[in-house]
């Protein structure tokens, strides 16, 4: 007996990338800084910060990034809050475009100007930027999952023997610094530091926490 008709195909789930999702994410929190959802990428120096910070601004149809390297200096390494704030963060707040001066590491001082849009979504990516002092301007932290010695060790490979004495500088004023003051717990979203891959979410104390 023939039977009429055809039987229906499976369905197949099409996968959802999880930086698109996460993207979305972003999108649909409340602004946190003005109009703009402020959203901070932290980790320790050669975790994947600037790699992952980009992916994300792709993902985010080029949300505009502040690297934190333009704000700091030789002598400075942590104390760019006072420029992040005026030059970056009253500006968002009040509904207007940004622009702030970039710190040359060659020439040592600053010579160039980076622009800001008060977009959606703004992302601001180094070590420090979840940091005490902006969370309160901030929507979500991020946090790159790669322990300091790792890190390191990939940053000195990538910049060469050249940098060394730099780095070791660098590595005690990090390590001060997340003592002092930790980004971590505050971090809603995990990147593994290595594989660049979101982690299943670890939802720690409010990324807009004091």
């Amino acid at each position: 007996m023939a039977v009429s008709g055809t039987l229906p195909s499976p369905r197949t789930s099409a996968t959802v990338d999880p930086l698109t999702s996460l993207a979305a994410e972003l999108r649909a929190l409340p602004p946190s800084c003005g109009p703009v959802r402020l959203v901070a990428v932290d980790g320790h120096a050669g975790s994947g910060k600037t790699t992952f910070a980009g992916r994300l601004a792709a993902a985010l149809d080029g949300a505009p990034v502040v690297h934190l390297d333009d704000l700091a200096t030789h002598t400075e390494f942590f104390e760019w809050t006072g420029r992040l704030r005026e030059q970056v963060l009253e500006p968002l707040a009040a509904g207007r475009d940004a622009a702030y001066r970039v710190y040359d590491w060659t020439l040592r001082r600053f010579a160039t100007t980076a622009a800001v849009p008060a977009a959606p979504v703004v992302l601001v990516e180094g070590v420090g930027a979840g940091r005490r002092e902006v969370r309160p301007r901030l929507a979500r932290v991020v946090w790159m999952e790669l322990d300091a010695v790792a890190a390191r060790r990939r940053g000195e490979e990538r910049d060469g023997p050249e940098l060394a004495e730099f780095w070791a500088g660098w590595a005690r004023a990090e390590a001060a610094h997340f003592a002092a003051d930790p980004s971590r717990p505050y971090a809603a979203t995990r990147v593994d530091g290595v594989t660049g891959r979101i982690l299943p979410s670890t939802v720690g104390e409010s990324s807009t926490s004091p």
